[in-house]
């Protein structure tokens, strides 16, 4: 990176850190109710800005489009299901729960099971889940930060730690809140603005949702020139169903985010933070209208993102030593990357070129090395988490844009990393201190367990952030199984079936919760860890082909057959809780 760049995004950053800090200091929470839900006093506006920001985590900034560029139609999956579960979450489990009117998910599960058995075992799974998600944020974080300082990515995932620690530890929900709301119009902004000059560079159109169908400067198609261009080097076509991924698993993987996302916590409790039932629908139409923005973007940014890194590694024709990019001819924004790590080529065949094919087509690797003396793809590291963040690099677009590019990656992992970290904290402090086990701490003592807990999560996501099972949106795809593996249907059982009792929600969770984490445990590790997996993650080892990442619809299944079976045959809920479960469903005005 040249100083000049380096010291522009620098600055722009720490503006940005000085903004998020500053408002944490003025809305510094005073009480567990500007803790947990920022005194339930947030207009419903601010709060579709807020909770938007928290829903759109580094996955949708940093990866989304990354992945959607490798992936191409198959990458619809993450688009489809993330963007169907948030309507699932405002339609299904939103309302109703703003309506009984408790401060966290695990609250609402102990009082509607009428259990704290029930209370415990949701925060065991909300734990295991906001885990397993807070670690893609910090990934998301400490990727922006080594690309910036130009420093390993163990070193920028400690820098981020220690700025999310500075600005989520002492604001609470009240703090996050207003803070979100900054790191939204940031976000939104760094995303756009990039986007929309890729898109008139290659298509001409100012809407970059237009130029996705639109035509680049040989008259093709872009889409169309993708999809060439990638057959030609061995791969499958852009718009067609990649290797690797089947219809199934597509379906699987999309129904799995959508109950997911529904089930997310720290998404749901900002629903608690505005002052009326009808401000928590109001701020979920609200939400949808923000996130709109960002999601109908990526797919054009993943599209012109691919298309911009082909004709950087091959700038001749495709198939031919010509095509080839020079080692010694390689642009600036490649060296940058390859400093961090998480980009690099080997010359395998010591011809000083950089070779890129699918060396995974046996009948292409051959002719390759026949004919131009290939030994191999010689991009052995592409990490998909730098698509979006050196997109505007590769497009050589002005500096202020790569700068603004990074702001936006680090408040997109900020602003959901903090909303999660949240949810983990009022699990330990309100629901297993205060709720269960201490009923007697006072509200100072509270407060204090809430940001040690949340500090001691910081620093295990940073360190499991270092070592993920893989790319940011993948692990935030596993997170969203074990959501819709536990939680989902904990919730939408408690709303909707009165005849569910506390044996049975606390049964279905348990197997929910086992079976999906055994069968990640079997596939990814423990801890994530690949070294410690049970079996290779391959389709030909999966059970019945099921990609890991799709099992939460699986889980959820067990989960809902466990619960209605075991309340089939134990005592009904008393009569209070089912009149309770009615209530909460009947329209009030308010």
């Amino acid at each position: 990176m040249n100083a000049d760049l380096q010291t522009l995004s620098l600055a722009v950053v720490g503006a940005t850190f000085v903004l998020y800090i500053a408002i944490a200091i003025w809305a510094r929470a005073g009480s567990t109710s500007e803790f947990y839900v920022a005194g339930k006093g947030v207009h419903p506006i601010a709060n579709g800005m807020a909770t938007a920001a928290d829903w759109m985590s580094a996955a949708s900034f940093i990866s989304m489009a990354g992945l959607i560029a490798f992936l191409g139609y198959s990458g619809g999956a993450y688009l489809m299901g993330w963007t169907g579960g948030y309507v699932l979450m405002a339609l299904l489990l939103a309302p109703y729960l703003r309506k009984f009117g408790r401060y966290t998910v695990p609250e609402f599960i102990g009082d509607r099971y009428y259990s704290k058995a029930a209370r415990v075992v949701a925060v065991l799974c909300l734990l295991a889940m906001s885990i397993t998600y807070v670690i893609g944020q910090m990934r998301g974080v400490g990727i922006a930060f080594s690309n910036i300082l130009q420093v390993d990515l163990a070193v920028g995932l400690v820098s981020g730690m220690v700025v999310v620690f500075a600005y989520a530890v002492f604001g609470g929900m009240k703090g996050i809140t207003y803070t979100q709301i900054a790191q939204y119009v940031i976000m939104i902004f760094a995303y756009t603005v990039p986007a929309v000059f890729i898109s008139l560079q290659l298509t001409g159109h100012v809407l970059p949702q237009v130029g996705l169908g639109g035509s680049i400067d040989d008259g093709r198609f872009l889409l169309e020139a993708l999809d060439r261009t990638l057959r030609e080097l061995g791969f499958a076509a852009y718009t067609e169903v990649g290797a690797g991924m089947t219809q199934l698993n597509m379906f699987l993987l999309t129904i799995s985010l959508m109950i997911g996302t529904a089930g997310l916590p720290h998404v749901i409790v900002r629903f608690f933070t505005v002052p009326r039932i009808r401000d928590a629908r109001q701020s979920a139409g609200w939400a949808l209208v923000f996130i709109c923005v960002l999601y109908t973007t990526a797919p054009a940014l993943g599209a012109m993102s691919m298309w911009n890194l082909l004709k950087t590694v091959q700038p001749g024709e495709v198939g031919t030593l010509d095509g080839n990019l020079a080692y010694a001819d390689k642009p600036e924004w490649m060296e940058r990357w390859e400093q961090t790590g998480l980009l690099a080529f080997e010359d395998r065949n010591e011809d000083g070129r950089l070779q890129y094919y699918n060396d995974a087509d046996p009948e292409f690797a051959a002719m390759a090395e026949r004919e131009y003396g290939w030994a191999g793809n010689e991009l052995v590291r592409l990490d998909r988490d730098i698509v979006v963040l050196a997109t505007p690099e590769i497009a050589g677009l002005p500096d202020w844009v790569i700068a603004l590019v990074a702001a936006g990656g680090i408040a997109a992992a900020l602003s959901t990393a903090a909303g999660l970290l949240l949810a983990i904290s009022s699990a330990i402090s309100h629901d297993l201190l205060k709720g269960t086990f201490t009923p007697r701490i006072t509200q100072k003592q509270e407060l204090l367990a809430a940001r040690i807990s949340m500090a001691g999560a910081i620093v295990l996501a940073g360190y499991l952030g270092w070592n993920p099972p893989g790319f940011a949106a993948e692990v935030v795809a596993l997170a969203f199984g074990l959501a819709a593996a536990t939680l989902f249907p904990a919730l939408m059982m408690g709303i909707f079936f009165p005849r569910i009792n506390r044996a049975g929600a606390i049964a279905g969770m348990l197997a929910g919760l086992t079976a999906t984490v055994l069968y990640f445990v079997t596939y990814k590790g423990w801890f994530f860890f690949p070294q410690t997996a049970l079996l290779p993650d391959t389709a030909e080892y999966w059970l019945f082909g099921i990609n890991p990442t799709g099992f939460g619809v699986i889980g959820a299944s067990l989960n809902f057959a466990v619960a209605a079976l075991v309340s089939r045959f134990t005592a009904p809920p008393p009569a209070a809780i089912r009149e309770l479960v009615e209530s909460v469903r009947v329209p009030r005005a308010d």
